[in-house]
């Protein structure tokens, strides 16, 4: 789920590595302080803050068995169960769900599962990422990529969590009728972009050859324009049930937008896709009259 290609260019030494692990964890513990202010508790704990323990517990659980495997195959599929078992442990412990609550939680299973499942299968045909190729010959830098997931994944559902934790139920009004209506906007485009180019990689005559048909005559990377649409959504759906340092909690869309625009996603594939086909007339022509994220019609 979360991109560990920056890790190794950032990282070049076991004590680096090290501090970056601590500093998630304390990252991660300002969030579900902040995240706790007016949230329900769950013996004797804010359960925002059982939340992070097991965002970063599924993935050291699972780093374990990766690291003597000396494998990344199941770190995107990891992801997805990080997501859904940190969500679901939430819900357990809270009380009185409402409909907004509901409603989100069907949204993250929901968007965890296909996507997850989407890039196991990826990584099944490929045999491998390249990513890791230099991480996990080292265990603390491995073990800083799966730790930058759990943060990731914490992160990422701080909004939701505020939702299915808040003391203060609010009635299911215009914000959540909103928010839901953008949430599926954008879980569509990054259902039909995933597709689109799923299908064109599966025909052999299009070996070595970009996408641009599709969501992609719109976008350049159209998957990534649904993903930070879909969490501003439940970001959106959140704002009635916010106060005080809860607030934090808009941090969701705005660190997916940060990590996907500026980070790890699209700067690492526009690299990838200049050094491959930078030369050629007709990616010249591609890039030039395509939007990178925001969709326009070609």
């Amino acid at each position: 789920m979360s991109d560990p290609g920056q890790v190794a260019k950032s990282n070049s030494s076991s004590g680096q590595a090290a501090g970056a692990v601590g500093g998630a964890v304390v990252v991660g513990a300002l969030v579900a302080w902040a995240l706790s202010d007016g949230t329900s508790r769950a013996g004797g704990l804010p359960i925002v803050v059982i939340a992070a323990l097991v965002a970063f517990g599924v993935n050291w659980l699972v780093f374990v068995p990766s690291w003597i495997a000396r494998t990344e195959k199941y770190y995107d599929l990891t992801g997805s169960v990080t997501y859904v078992s940190t969500i679901a442990v939430t819900a357990l412990l809270a009380d009185g769900l409402d409909a907004r609550a509901w409603i989100v939680l069907g949204m993250v299973v929901l968007w965890a599962a296909r996507l997850g499942s989407y890039l196991f299968g990826r990584i099944k045909r490929s045999g491998g990422d390249s990513r890791f190729d230099k991480l996990k010959e080292h265990p603390l830098l491995f073990l800083q990529a799966w730790t930058l997931q759990g943060l990731w994944v914490f992160l990422t559902l701080a909004a939701a969590l505020v939702i299915v934790t808040t003391v203060d139920r609010e009635s299911f009004g215009v914000f959540a009728v909103v928010g839901a209506i953008v949430w599926v906007i954008g879980f569509t485009i990054e259902v039909l972009a995933d597709g689109q180019k799923r299908a064109f990689a599966a025909d052999p005559a299009n070996e070595g050859r970009f996408i641009t048909g599709g969501l992609w005559a719109w976008s350049r990377h159209p998957n990534y324009f649904g993903e930070i649409t879909l969490w501003t959504g439940i970001a959106i759906m959140a704002l009635p049930v916010l106060s005080g340092w809860s607030f934090v909690a808009l941090v969701s869309p705005v660190f997916v937008a940060v990590l996907l625009i500026k980070v790890s996603g699209i700067p690492l594939l526009e690299r990838k896709a200049d050094k491959r086909w930078g030369d050629e007339p007709e990616y010249q022509e591609y890039k030039r009259t395509t939007p990178v994220l925001i969709p326009r019609p070609p």
